[in-house]
């Protein structure tokens, strides 16, 4: 299948950084949506330097790979215009805190290997396309009452993430996992130190921004406020550990394949809003 690029007309203008009725939600992913303005020109950087690379008797991962750095342009513009919203409702440091990331993934192309890099971007993103699921299936709960346009930005891109799982992890493969010791070695066991490697550096990263917005909302807080985001977190952690680890674990499985996953019900006919005549396409773009 053809990757499409979809081009989201988002209103940002109005959105809230308390988007939705869970706070530790809410700020969860505001703190997860600073990861791809720096992730995504890193990786179509990586994966332009890697596609010459790429086997000659394999065209179609050439192609998925063009499909791949076409999607996460968008991504990264979308996630741009949504950071700027939530700096200027009160969280400056957010930028300064972008920057960290920046330069650690700046280091990992100077100082580190081809296969260290690929790893950790099939590591990252690894971690999409559990989100595709979950945002698809079990979110309900924390989206009630949720901002449109937030969640419209959340599910567009998550569903892309599903859409091209397996890209990152078929170049890795293809460059570094050919034959039998080479599968083992570093089709399997290499390939989870780079997704345990980028799950543990993004977590830390999303949490200190995830700290700071709450420590600047905790400024303003009432005691019910407070109160309330207590229950918030322990509802969120409840959410988190029933959806997310049991999908989780399933990386760890040697025949782990993300081509192999069940595409989550109605995620395709939801893209179809950011397509040519969709509720969120932008006007004039290809569909």
């Amino acid at each position: 299948m053809t990757l499409k690029v979809r081009y989201p007309d988002i209103d940002y203008s109005k959105i809230k950084a308390h988007w939705a009725r869970n706070l530790a939600f809410s700020h969860d992913r505001n703190a997860s949506s600073f990861i791809p303005q720096p992730v995504e020109p890193w990786l179509i950087r990586l994966l332009q330097s890697a596609i010459e690379k790429i086997p000659a008797d394999d065209p179609k991962l050439r192609e998925d790979v063009l499909g791949f750095i076409r999607q996460e342009s968008q991504h990264y513009k979308q996630h741009r215009l949504f950071n700027d919203r939530l700096i200027e409702q009160g969280y400056p440091k957010l930028r300064e805190l972008e920057q960290e990331l920046a330069a650690d993934l700046e280091r990992f192309l100077k100082d580190r290997s081809l296969k260290f890099c690929l790893a950790y971007a099939d590591g990252f993103e690894s971690l999409g396309a559990i989100s595709g699921q979950v945002w698809f299936e079990n979110s309900d709960e924390m989206l009630e009452g949720a901002d449109p346009n937030a969640e419209a930005l959340w599910k567009w891109h998550m569903a892309e993430e599903f859409e091209h799982r397996e890209v990152c992890y078929d170049i890795y493969h293809a460059l570094f996992g050919r034959g039998i010791w080479n599968g083992i070695v570093n089709g399997y066991f290499y390939r989870l130190y780079g997704f345990i490697f980028a799950m543990v550096h993004l977590r830390g990263f999303a949490a200190k921004l995830y700290n700071y917005m709450i420590e600047i909302d905790k400024e303003t807080m009432s005691e019910a406020d407070k109160e309330k985001f207590e229950q918030d977190e322990k509802d969120f952690k409840a959410f988190q550990k029933k959806h997310f680890f049991a999908p989780l674990l399933k990386n760890f499985l040697p025949w782990y394949d993300p081509g192999n996953k069940r595409t989550p019900r109605g995620l395709f006919e939801y893209l179809r809003q950011f397509e040519a005549g969709g509720k969120y396409a932008k006007a004039g773009a290809r569909g």
